[in-house]
């Protein structure tokens, strides 16, 4: 017997982080619901950053590869380490952060990843526009992280520092000097 999953579908009505009850040990500030959806849609973006790297990764073709390709495994790596930093922050707040797949493939703001390979100049392009979605979602959640919790709202920032850099120098890649 065959079983097929239908991927097309929104995640499950549970899907997203969930509080903890409180055990014996764990005492201490607890996220309001409205902190544990905001670094929820951090979470799911940087996860996505991560995969749709890889998949850049893996497909990327032409001119000045190798070093995109390298570039690539920087970002890679920092996104798979950030969406570690920012589960782990809401577990320290008493809630269930939630990375599974169709979570992740319903919530996210980051566009689709196109299939196949890819030219370095169309991924360039490509990739900044997600380093800039995903920056756009912790600019958007900031305020109200930082109104409830401004060690939260720390994290952020430098989450944000780095993707910024990065979505500078890879569009860089694809700039012509400005005229004076």
């Amino acid at each position: 017997m065959t079983t097929t999953i239908d991927r097309s579908a929104k995640a499950p009505s549970d899907a997203g982080a969930k509080t903890t009850r409180r055990q014996n040990a764990e005492r201490g500030f607890k996220a309001s619901k409205q902190l544990t959806d905001n670094l929820q849609k951090v979470l799911v973006d940087l996860i996505e950053l991560h995969l749709q790297g890889k998949q850049a990764h893996w497909n990327v073709v032409g001119k000045n590869f190798r070093d995109l390709h390298l570039q690539l495994d920087e970002i890679i790596e920092d996104a798979r380490e950030f969406s570690d930093v920012v589960a782990e922050r809401l577990r320290a707040l008493h809630a269930v952060p939630d990375g599974r797949s169709d979570t992740v493939a319903a919530t996210t703001t980051l566009p689709e990843y196109p299939n196949g390979e890819v030219d370095t100049a169309a991924t360039v392009d490509l990739i900044t526009v997600r380093l800039e979605a995903a920056v756009g979602t912790m600019r958007e959640v900031h305020d109200e992280v930082d109104d409830a919790d401004p060690t939260s709202a720390d994290l952020l920032h430098a989450i944000i520092e780095k993707l910024e850099q990065y979505a500078w120098m890879v569009s860089a890649e694809n700039r012509t000097p400005a005229k004076h």
